[in-house]
């Protein structure tokens, strides 16, 4: 079994394996090795996080992106493929269920991003001006799920690969119209074109960039403080605190 981190969250305390625990809590909470790059429990809630890095991964984060898209309305067959440009993160829950996944691509000299196919004119200014630029796609999660600290952790360890392993400097992401709001609002995305049709899904779609110096800034200022967000409505109060983003960053970077 791999050497991970493993990070276990309840209301009364919060602490990062295998350094020493911020605060003591039960052992009951405690595990010592799994699968997980994160596994947390909340109000006797529990969701691990892992990265679908094989076939069997991938699919069940297949079904659900395909269950969750075609509810929607969208096109195509979204199947996860074994990407080496690509990193999918999962959320599992206690019945090992997939809660949620997205996925994170890096940009390649000789296949781009995905957002290339319909936005690479705005891209394109992007890396002419230097950037290391990113995408997020295919997110997907459970409607009956409704934790935003699950979701704010699948983001904030998206950013952990992105910025600390990549190095990348700034993130797209293709949105339906509809969503474009939520995005800016939770995470500060910016939008940067009119809508166009991504033939993907057959479906109008904006871009949308975020500087991933600003989300660092935001996480800094916000992340860990979910238990008392205060009038803040962004997702960022769900994201770790920044001691925690060392240990997992650390954890990852250890482990290859």
């Amino acid at each position: 079994m791999p050497e991970t981190l493993n990070i276990v969250e309840t209301n009364a305390c919060k602490f990062v394996l295998p350094k020493e625990p911020l605060l003591h809590c039960p052992p009951a909470f405690v595990s010592e090795f799994s699968d997980n790059i994160a596994e947390m429990r909340i109000n006797e809630r529990s969701f691990g996080i892992r990265v679908a890095d094989t076939d069997e991964g991938r699919n069940r984060a297949s079904l659900l992106i395909k269950k969750m898209y075609s509810w929607r309305g969208y096109a195509g067959t979204h199947t996860l493929e074994d990407n080496p440009n690509q990193i999918t993160l999962s959320a599992f829950d206690t019945g090992d269920d997939v809660i949620g996944t997205v996925t994170l691509g890096i940009d390649s000299p000789t296949v781009g991003i995905m957002a290339d196919a319909v936005f690479k004119d705005h891209v394109d200014g992007f890396r002419a001006r230097g950037a290391r630029v990113c995408e997020i796609s295919k997110l997907a999660f459970d409607p009956t799920v409704k934790s935003k600290l699950a979701l704010g952790s699948l983001f904030h360890i998206l950013y952990i690969y992105a910025h600390h392993i990549y190095q990348c400097t700034d993130a797209f992401i293709e949105i339906n119209p509809r969503h474009r709001r939520y995005y800016e609002n939770m995470l500060g995305f910016r939008t940067q074109s009119g809508v166009r049709i991504n033939p993907r899904v057959n479906a109008p779609a904006h871009l949308l960039w975020l500087n991933l110096d600003f989300m660092g800034k935001e996480i800094d200022r916000l992340g860990g403080i979910s238990d008392h967000p205060g009038t803040e409505r962004s997702l960022y109060p769900y994201f770790f605190s920044k001691r925690e983003e060392r240990g997992i960053a650390d954890r990852l970077l250890s482990i290859g």
